[in-house]
């Protein structure tokens, strides 16, 4: 490389947690403060990015279901020619980026490029919606295994080819991702696997920010609540054996 060549960037590929700034690493708000580009999910934006130094450039890639979303080739692009460009560049992820947020893509893209980078880890959602209702994932003697399941396809349907042995296991805490318009078809797929509809679920919508909101109810509820309703905000959905009468943080 001569003098006069560009030096190459790098990636932080950074997880923001569920949205509460809190709940960031040290590692993760340091490199929201050394970062010169953060290109932010819309669910990784709000208070998390108070941690931005004051020169940073901000770029919104965020995607929602319903509405007008960068096109993940697009955020691919922009990262390597930002890197290639000699910043150091924070790609903000909502939750644990390794978590239903598409984030191979872009370690595809980057490898790809020769781009240097790192994954920094952070605060699922599923974890943080349980803490909030004072709930463990695993027990001891009920729930020895924890699953996370996506409740949508790239359609934004209920995917096809679902293990419902799995995630009909009356023994296992399951959490739904991106499941609020599949649930009620999903929960009937699951009473006609053999779980009962009375199973404890519970629905955490907004977690980590000012409108939270955790209702506890049990899967046949919750189906039919959902039967038609409308998205509005992001939300998760656990049931199997939840420890409901074990926390009292976070009444809903």
């Amino acid at each position: 490389m001569s003098d006069s060549a560009q030096p190459t960037g790098f990636v932080s590929l950074v997880s923001a947690g569920p949205g509460d700034p809190e709940l960031l690493t040290l590692k993760a708000a340091r490199r929201l403060a050394e970062a010169e580009v953060v290109l932010f999910d819309d669910l990784a934006s709000g208070p998390v990015l108070q941690q931005v130094g004051p020169g940073a450039e901000l770029i919104a890639v965020g995607k929602r279901a319903g509405r007008p979303s960068a096109k993940q080739e697009h955020v691919n692009a922009l990262l390597v020619s930002h890197a290639q460009a000699g910043r150091r560049v924070v790609r903000l992820k909502s939750g644990d980026a390794g978590i239903f947020g598409r984030l191979e893509e872009e370690l595809l893209a980057l490898t790809e490029a020769g781009i240097p980078f790192e994954i920094v880890p952070g605060v699922t959602s599923a974890s943080a919606a349980a803490a909030a209702a004072g709930i463990p994932l695993t027990r001891r003697l009920t729930a020895r295994r924890v699953q996370f399941v996506t409740g949508a396809d790239v359609t934004g349907e209920l995917p096809e080819d679902i293990n419902w042995a799995a995630i009909a296991d009356p023994a296992v805490t399951t959490v739904v991702f991106m499941g609020q318009r599949s649930f009620p078809k999903l929960a009937q797929g699951l009473r006609a696997h053999g779980l009962p509809g009375s199973t404890p679920a519970l629905f955490a919508e907004s977690v980590g920010h000012p409108d939270q909101r955790l209702l506890r109810t049990t899967v046949d509820e919750l189906a039919q609540m959902m039967e038609g309703a409308q998205v509005v905000q992001p939300g998760l959905i656990l049931y199997g054996p939840l420890a409901f009468g074990t926390g009292t943080a976070g009444k809903g």
